[in-house]
């Protein structure tokens, strides 16, 4: 595991509230609105990639979707998550993992990933996360990145902005583009940062 990577994160976990970071949502509609346009039962098995502490889950959870796996490189993350949903905690698969390293033992019907992917700053690092990503989704893909109208930078690293072109050229060995839009997200602090949002249906290669 990129151990810099996962100190930075573990740090940022551990010393800053919800209210102090950038990505905080209350209510993580857009992701839901994603998740519920493909029209799968509450069995669906669902990982969310980057998820942290990320309020996610408890609105999956809520709703009645009973196969719930949140992915992320901070353990401090997810304790944090685990913390905050109590006895709830224990229907849900966590997993401390770099997403590049990531080894999948099942398939899934939905991967979810808001800001994850555009820290993957390499072609190695871009191609590493796609190969795990289809060996792992059996069913369909949601992404969201920072536009290229967003930051240059998030939590003091650089990222990469996606254009809805790159972006579905990047996933076209293995995923088909269902659809796209852009979207402000208002942080904590009231800066607004425009993200890029594109669900995939995953094909034979």
């Amino acid at each position: 595991m990129n151990k810099a990577m996962q100190h930075h994160w573990d740090k940022v976990y551990k010393t800053k509230a919800p209210n102090q970071v950038s990505w905080t949502q209350d209510i993580p509609t857009t992701s839901l609105n994603f998740i519920h346009s493909f029209g799968l039962k509450k069995t669906a098995k669902i990982i969310d990639i980057g998820g942290g502490d990320s309020k996610l889950v408890d609105y999956l959870l809520n709703e009645g979707f009973e196969n719930i796996t949140v992915l992320d490189i901070s353990a401090q993350a997810l304790e944090k998550a685990k913390k905050r949903l109590g006895s709830k905690a224990e229907k849900i698969n966590w997993i401390v993992s770099d997403i590049t390293e990531f080894k999948p033992t099942t398939t899934f019907d939905i991967w979810h990933d808001r800001a994850t992917f555009h820290f993957l700053t390499t072609a190695e690092q871009v191609a590493q996360y796609l190969e795990r990503a289809r060996k792992a989704v059996s069913g369909f893909l949601t992404i969201g990145t920072f536009s290229n109208n967003g930051p240059k930078k998030c939590s003091g690293l650089p990222i990469t902005q996606y254009s809805e072109e790159n972006l579905t050229t990047l996933l076209q060995n293995g995923f088909k583009k269902i659809r796209c839009i852009t979207e402000d997200h208002i942080t904590p602090f009231d800066t607004t940062q425009n993200f890029l949002f594109c669900s995939f249906k995953r094909y034979p290669n």
